[in-house]
C-alpha cells in the first residue's frame, strides 16, 4: 500500500519533529508533505530529503487549513495518507501494520493505532462523539468524582485492548485514512481553526465507512494538553465546541446518539469478559 502523510508545524522544537520525520521516512517509501505555519521559516536537514516536500505557508493557517493543502498536494499519489503531529514517535514496523490492516479491511475508512505517553501509559483518545457535556462542562464542574464519571464514559475506558475496535472518534494526532475517501470529502472543514477538526473529519468519515482504533499497533504521543494550561488555546478550543455543535447538533443529534449507543455496547461487553476471565 503507498503511503503519503502531512505534517503540520508552528515553531515547533526542531529535535521533537525531526525524529516525527524519521520515523515517517524510515517506516515506509512514501511521500511526507511538511506545511510550515511559522512566521519565520523553520530549519531542518530533513527538509532537503528526497521524500519531502516542504512548504512555508507565511500565515498560521491553522491546523485544518494547513493539512488541506498538503492534502491537495498528495492527491493521486497515495493508497492512505497519514495525519502525523510532530511529536509523534514509532518504530518502523508501524506503518506497514497498519496498511496491511486497511488493505485487509476494505470497509475501514480510517484506523488508529494504540498510542501512549512517553512512559508508556495509554493515552484516552478512543472517544465518543461528544455531547456539550463532554467538551465544554466537565472542564469547568468542580467536582473531580463527576469528571471522573463524565471522563470515563466519554472516553471509553472499558475499551478492550487485545483486538480491533470500531471507535466514533479517533485522534487526528496518528491517523491513517483511505486516500479516496478523504480527497472525496474534501479534508478538513477549514472553519476549524484549531481543536475540533479531527472529531468533524473522523465523524464524516463515519458517514460511509468505518473507524477503528488497532490496540496491537502502538506509537508513543507527548502529549500537552495546550487548552487545558493556555487561555489562548482554551479559547480556540471552546470556539471550536460551538462551531461543532452548531453544525451537528447541541442536543438533539440522531448520529450521535444511535453511534455512543454502539460504542458503549461494545465497551460494556469487553468489560464483562474481562471480568468473566478474571473470575476464578
Amino acid at each position: 500500500m503507498n503511503l503519503s502523510a502531512s505534517l503540520v508545524l508552528f515553531h515547533n522544537d526542531p529535535t521533537q519533529y525531526g525524529q516525527a520525520m524519521r520515523c515517517f521516512l524510515e517506516g515506509c517509501d512514501g511521500v511526507l508533505y511538511v506545511v510550515d505555519n511559522s512566521m519565520v521559516p523553520l530549519q531542518h536537514e530533513l527538509f532537503a530529503h528526497p521524500r519531502v516536500r516542504y512548504v512555508h505557508a507565511g500565515d498560521n493557517l491553522g491546523f485544518g487549513k494547513a493539512h488541506n493543502r498538503a492534502i491537495a498536494m498528495a492527491a493521486g499519489t497515495s493508497d492512505a495518507h497519514l495525519l502525523l503531529n510532530p511529536d509523534i514517535s514509532f518504530e518502523p514496523h508501524v506503518l506497514p501494520e497498519l496498511g496491511r490492516f486497511l488493505k485487509a479491511n476494505q470497509e475501514v475508512g480510517a484506523v488508529m493505532p494504540r498510542i501512549t505517553y512517553p512512559d508508556g501509559s495509554l493515552q484516552r483518545l478512543c472517544k465518543l462523539l461528544p455531547t456539550p457535556v463532554d467538551l465544554i462542562l466537565r472542564r469547568f464542574i468542580p467536582s473531580e468524582r463527576i469528571k471522573a464519571k463524565i471522563n470515563q464514559r466519554y472516553e471509553m475506558h472499558g475499551l478492550t485492548q487485545d483486538r480491533p475496535s470500531r471507535v466514533p472518534t479517533l485522534s487526528g494526532c496518528f491517523l491513517l485514512i483511505r486516500s479516496d475517501l478523504l480527497h472525496r470529502m474534501g479534508g478538513f472543514d477549514e472553519r476549524f481553526f484549531m481543536y475540533m477538526e479531527d472529531v468533524d473529519l473522523v465523524r464524516r468519515i463515519g458517514d460511509v465507512a468505518e473507524t477503528v482504533y488497532l490496540p496491537s499497533v502502538q506509537v508513543v504521543h507527548a502529549y500537552a494538553k495546550g487548552s487545558y494550561r493556555n487561555r489562548k488555546l482554551l479559547g480556540y478550543h471552546l470556539r471550536s465546541a460551538v462551531l461543532y455543535f452548531s453544525k451537528w447538533g447541541w442536543w438533539l443529534d440522531r448520529t450521535r446518539r444511535e453511534r455512543n449507543r454502539k460504542a458503549l455496547r461494545l465497551v460494556q461487553s469487553g468489560t464483562q469478559a474481562a471480568a468473566k476471565h478474571a473470575a476464578p
